[in-house]
């Protein structure tokens, strides 16, 4: 009841809050709802009428196209019977036929009926499903029952090509989807409308971030009503009626809260020489100098003919090597304590320094402890 009563003046709050944090995030942009989330799917069937590029005589392809016959009252025998009595398995030549792995993501509070799509890759010899049309295949849960039931005809975005020993291909042909393919059997269900509390979850860990939100819900519903639980959970008393807890939800998803800073990091991606400070990173006294020694390596080839009139005289080559050892002049900068991030660029660009000198820069500052801040090299 109390809730109902809140309902009517919400608007003018919410409102009110929208002013207050002019600089802030929807709360659906900072967290989600526990258990309201996707679930995958994953499938085994077959993808027939291919051009020629299916998976011939794969043993599994074989099983399950005897297996799938069966049910239309065609029998193949999967054994062939020798002279000397033995037997062997029986491989169809299956050129048109392909056996798929289909898998799907399954929406949080998708009812059966609605349809998914779906992605279909081959796990045998078929080079491609571009025209293949997948036939009537289960997609099952972790918890191995039926959600899903896909069939239709697959849309590829690869192609091959080949001739006279060359063979060209555009993207990857071995993999399609069939949008709209899966028609949904059985839902999964939520904790959403049956548990007392609800449950938020911030995207990106942050005590102060989650204590925020915690406020914001309790200023605008009344104090008790939200209770953070650690850096990423909140906890809210929701109302028992389904409409009103959706309703409640709505409101509580698009209330403002300034999320707290990050914290201080410098990302390097070692392959690209990729660098990403962030703005609350700080630097301690430091003086830093980078230059680098060049050492070349000439090799002059000649020929050495000692004696060369002589009886036995003997042409020998010999490798003459000059070697040279240039060290680059850099100056010296200095880094006054707590400096900040465009004091460190304009540092860095001043001497010149490249990416890779940068990366060798920020690594040393850590070790020396003149780095505050949070260095992940991926």
């Amino acid at each position: 009841m109390r809730f109902c009563r809140i309902f009517a003046v919400l608007a003018a709050v919410l409102a009110a809050n929208v002013a207050i944090f002019a600089h802030a995030d929807r709360v659906k942009d900072l967290a989600e709802v526990a258990g309201v989330r996707d679930n995958q799917l994953i499938g085994y069937g077959l993808v027939v009428g291919l051009n020629g590029t299916g998976d011939g005589k794969m043993s599994f392809t074989s099983q399950s196209m005897t297996s799938m016959l069966a049910r239309f009252g065609v029998n193949l025998s999967d054994t062939l019977s020798n002279y000397d009595g033995t037997t062997t398995r029986n491989a169809l030549e299956l050129k048109n036929v392909a056996a798929v792995m289909i898998t799907a993501n399954l929406p949080a509070f998708t009812k059966p009926g609605q349809r998914i799509d779906v992605t279909v890759s081959t796990i045998g010899a078929a080079t491609s499903l571009r025209g293949g049309s997948l036939i009537m295949s289960r997609l099952l849960g972790v918890d191995g029952e039926v959600y899903a039931l896909a069939q239709g005809a697959l849309a590829v975005s690869g192609a091959s090509a080949g001739g006279a020993g060359t063979t060209a291909t555009v993207n990857v042909p071995t993999v399609g989807r069939v949008p709209s393919g899966a028609t949904v059997e059985k839902m999964v269900q939520t904790p959403f409308s049956t548990s007392e509390y609800l449950v938020l979850n911030l995207k990106n860990s942050d005590f102060t971030t989650n204590r925020r939100l915690a406020n914001a819900i309790n200023d605008t519903f009344g104090l008790g009503t939200a209770e953070a639980l650690d850096a990423v959970s909140t906890r809210i008393l929701a109302p028992a009626d389904t409409t009103q807890r959706v309703a409640f939800v709505s409101m509580i998803e698009n209330l403002e809260v300034e999320p707290a800073a990050p914290p201080a990091r410098v990302v390097v991606n070692s392959r690209t020489g990729t660098v990403v400070i962030s703005r609350n990173v700080k630097v301690d006294a430091a003086a830093v100098t980078h230059g680098g020694i060049t050492v070349t390596v000439k090799t002059n080839n000649e020929v050495s003919q000692a004696n060369a009139l002589a009886q036995n005289g003997e042409t020998l080559p010999v490798a003459n090597a000059d070697v040279a050892i240039d060290e680059a002049t850099n100056n010296m900068f200095l880094f006054t304590p707590g400096i900040e991030l465009q004091d460190i660029v304009d540092a860095v660009n001043a001497v010149g320094a490249t990416p890779s000198a940068l990366v060798s820069i920020l690594q040393a500052l850590k070790q020396s402890g003149s780095l505050r801040a949070d260095l992940i090299v991926i």
